[in-house]
């Protein structure tokens, strides 16, 4: 019997980005409409993803620069969205990662999935949550 080959990244990080965006911008509608609004499938913003940190430069070999990074899921496979910012914490770079056990590949977020991204990234700002990751890390 033939073992199926399990498909590498690269040619599974569209379909996964596609539904994350997706998921972010029914939660995120939700959430304006109602913070306490949730979804039956996806459950509520606030619940959404497993955290949000500052990564600093070299935390990993050969990244020279820092970003944050916004976790949706964690083991073989997971999944985040990272976010380059200038010194003003205003996002000049938006990728969308996907991880499975010595294998990645990422998708840079841009067109109306960019837009989402800048507004939940601003919103974040306003509460200066990237400003207290940062912080936090550079402890």
């Amino acid at each position: 019997m033939l073992q199926e080959r399990q498909k590498s990244c690269k040619e599974r990080v569209r379909e996964h980005y596609r539904g994350r965006v997706e998921n972010m911008a029914t939660l995120w509608r939700l959430y304006c409409k109602d913070p306490e609004a949730s979804d039956p499938e996806l459950g509520c913003w606030m619940e959404y993803g497993l955290g949000f940190d500052y990564v600093a430069p070299g935390t990993f070999g050969r990244q020279p620069r820092g970003y944050w990074r916004f976790q949706l899921s964690w083991g073989g496979p997971s999944d985040e969205f990272r976010f380059y910012c200038d010194e003003n914490y205003q996002p000049t770079k938006i990728e969308y990662w996907f991880l499975d056990w010595y294998d990645g590949a990422k998708v840079s977020v841009t067109g109306k999935a960019r837009g989402l991204l800048d507004e939940i990234w601003q919103d974040w700002r306003d509460c200066e949550l990237p400003q207290e990751a940062k912080r936090k890390a550079e402890e």
